[in-house]
C-alpha cells in the first residue's frame, strides 16, 4: 500500500513535534539559494522556531541551483519536512513549516530573479559551497574561468551562477528603486560576508560600475558562523521519517541535537526572531569562526582522510578506534592554542563537547563525504593555525600531519590499490602534479606548490617541509595503519 505524503493535511502522531504557528499565514521574506539538508536541519530550524515565537512574513523560497530534486521533494509536501535529531541515547522527529516552496532555477532563472526582485523579500541567503561563488581565496577576486562566471559575464541578464544570479536581482531591485534584500551568505567559509561581498562588487563593476557603486553605498553582508553536523540523508533517513511520521517523507534529515549560529547583526530591512532559536547576534563574528574553523572543522578534514585511509567509513568509527581518538583530541587542542580568547565561550569546554558530537554513534557522518574539496578548505582549517602555531612557538606537528594525510589521499588510491574519487575542484592539477611520482619528498614539494595554495610563510620553512614529508614517508612506506599508530604514541 502506498503511504500518503506529509502535506499541511496530514494527521501526525502526539509525540512528532510541529510547527507551533500556521505556516500558510505567514508570508515568505527569504530567498535560500542552495537548498540542501545543511540548510533544512539548520537556518530553516531557527526561522521555524523565530516564527513560532515572534511570527512575521518570514518563511523561506528555497531554490535548487543544481537539480530539480529539492523542488519534488518539497513542493508536494507544502514545504514541509521531517528533522530526525539523533542523540547517544534518544532520537526525535520534528516537522519544519519554515519552508514555503522550491523553485528549480537551473536552466530557467527568470523566476527566481522575479522572486528576488519581490520587496516583501529582504534577506537572500546562501549554502552553496565555496567552490559555487567562482571567487578566489587568495585574491578575493573572481574567478574568470569559473563557468558560471565566465557564462554570466557575457550573459549578466540571463545568468546561471550565484554572483550573476546575485547581481542581476540586485540590478532589477536598484533600476525599480527598491530597498536591496541583505545577503546571507551561511556557508562554512572565514568572514563570509566580505568574501561574498567582494565577489558580488568585483562582478557588478564589470558589467555596470554604477550598480557596483550602489550596491557598495546600500547592501548589508552580514558574516556567520554556522554549525551542525548534518549527514547525507540516506534511504534508512527515509525509512525512519516514515516510521516516526506515519507518512511518506522525500525530504527528511537527520541530524544531531547540537546547533549553533553566531550572526553580525546588520539587517536594515529587519530579520526573523532567529535568537528565540538560540542563535546569537554579535558585531564580530570572527572569533567564533576561527574557532569553529580550527577546532572542529580542521579536526574534521584530519580526521577524515585518515579515517578514510584506514578504512573507517563514519567519524563514530573514528572515534571508536584508540589511535584516532588520541589523534583527534591532539588536534582540537593545538588547534585551541592558537585562538585568541573567545567571548562567553570555554574552549576546554568546547573542546570536550567535540570529542562527544564526534563519538555519537548514531551520527552516521562519512568520512569520505566530509574529505571532498580539500584544496578550498586546508588553508583556513590547517595552513592558517600552522602558521599561528609556528608564531607562538607551539608544536606544528599536528598540522603537519593533516597535511601529509591530505597528500596522502591525493594519490587516489588505498593501502590495498583500491582507487577513488577525489572530488576536489582541483583533482586535474592535483592528478598532473603527482602522476606516478613515488618519492614523498617530491610529492609534498609539487602538492605545496599548487597555485595559491599553500602560504609561502610554511613553502618556505624547512621545519615544516621535514615534518610533513617524513610523516607522509611512513604513511607510504609502512601503510596507515602503522602510520597512525606512530603518531598517536
Amino acid at each position: 500500500m502506498t503511504m500518503e505524503r506529509l502535506t499541511a493535511s496530514s494527521t501526525l502522531p502526539a509525540d512528532v513535534r510541529q510547527p507551533a504557528y500556521v505556516p500558510s499565514e505567514h508570508g515568505c521574506g527569504i530567498v535560500h539559494l542552495g537548498l540542501g539538508a545543511f540548510h533544512k536541519a539548520h537556518q530553516a530550524v531557527y526561522t521555524d522556531d523565530a516564527l513560532a515565537a515572534a511570527g512575521g512574513d518570514w518563511r523561506t523560497i528555497g531554490a535548487s541551483l543544481r537539480s530539480p530534486k529539492a523542488a519534488e521533494e518539497l513542493n508536494p509536501q507544502n514545504g514541509l519536512f521531517t528533522l530526525i535529531e539523533r542523540g547517544v541515547d534518544n532520537t526525535s522527529a520534528r516537522v519544519i513549516g519554515s519552508i514555503a516552496k522550491v523553485i528549480a532555477a537551473k536552466g530557467n532563472s527568470e523566476q527566481l530573479l522575479e522572486t528576488l526582485s519581490d520587496p516583501r523579500i529582504r534577506i537572500a541567503s546562501l549554502t552553496v559551497t565555496e567552490k559555487a561563488y567562482g571567487i578566489e581565496r587568495m585574491s578575493g577576486g573572481i574567478d574568470t574561468s569559473h563557468p558560471a562566471v565566465a557564462a554570466d559575464i557575457l550573459s549578466p541578464d540571463s545568468p546561471v551562477g550565484v554572483l550573476g544570479i546575485l547581481v542581476a536581482a540586485l540590478k532589477r531591485r536598484c533600476d525599480a528603486e527598491t530597498k536591496p534584500f541583505t545577503v546571507l551568505c551561511c556557508d562554512n567559509l572565514p568572514n563570509n560576508g566580505a568574501f561574498v561581498r567582494a565577489g558580488v562588487l568585483e562582478f557588478a563593476r564589470r558589467i555596470d560600475p554604477a550598480l557596483a557603486d550602489w550596491i557598495e553605498a546600500q547592501v548589508s553582508f552580514p558574516s556567520t558562523m554556522v554549525d551542525r553536523i548534518t549527514p547525507a540523508a540516506t534511504q534508512a533517513t527515509l525509512s525512519e521519517a516514515r516510521d516516526l511520521t506515519g507518512c511518506s517523507d522525500l525530504a527528511a534529515v537527520e541530524t544531531e541535537p547540537f546547533s549553533q549560529w553566531v550572526i553580525e547583526d546588520d539587517f536594515p530591512t529587519g530579520r526573523p526572531a532567529w535568537d528565540a532559536g538560540g542563535a546569537l547576534f554579535v558585531k564580530n563574528v570572527a572569533q567564533y569562526e576561527n574557532m569553529k574553523l580550527r577546532m572542529l572543522n580542521g579536526t574534521h578534514s584530519m580526521l577524515a582522510y585518515a579515517g578514510f585511509l584506514s578504512g573507517r567509513d563514519y567519524v563514530c568509527d573514528v572515534m571508536a578506534d584508540p589511535d584516532l581518538a588520541k589523534l583527534v583530541k591532539r588536534h582540537i587542542i593545538a588547534a585551541s592554542h592558537t585562538l585568541d580568547p573567545v567571548p562567553g565561550v570555554d574552549l576546554n569546554t568546547y573542546a570536550e563537547s567535540l570529542l562527544q558530537r564526534f563519538s555519537n554513534p548514531n551520527i552516521r557522518h562519512e568520512t569520505y563525504q566530509i574529505a571532498m574539496d580539500g584544496t578550498e578548505k586546508l588553508p583556513q582549517r590547517i595552513f592558517e593555525p600552522a602558521i599561528t602555531a609556528m608564531e607562538r612557538g607551539q608544536s606544528i606537528a599536528p598540522f603537519a600531519f593533516a597535511t601529509a594525510v591530505w597528500m596522502r589521499y591525493c594519490l587516489g588510491r588505498t593501502d590495498n590499490n583500491a582507487t577513488f574519487e577525489l572530488r576536489d575542484p582541483r583533482q586535474d592539477q592535483i592528478e598532473k602534479s603527482v602522476g606516478t611520482i613515488k618519492s614523498p619528498d617530491e610529492i609534498a614539494t609539487r602538492l605545496s606548490g599548487l597555485d595559491g595554495f599553500m602560504p609561502k610563510e610554511l613553502i618556505l620553512d624547512q621545519s615544516w617541509n621535514s615534518a610533513v614529508s617524513s610523516k607522509l614517508a611512513l604513511m607510504l612506506d609502512k601503510g596507515m595503519l602503522a602510520a597512525l599508530h606512530n603518531e598517536a604514541k
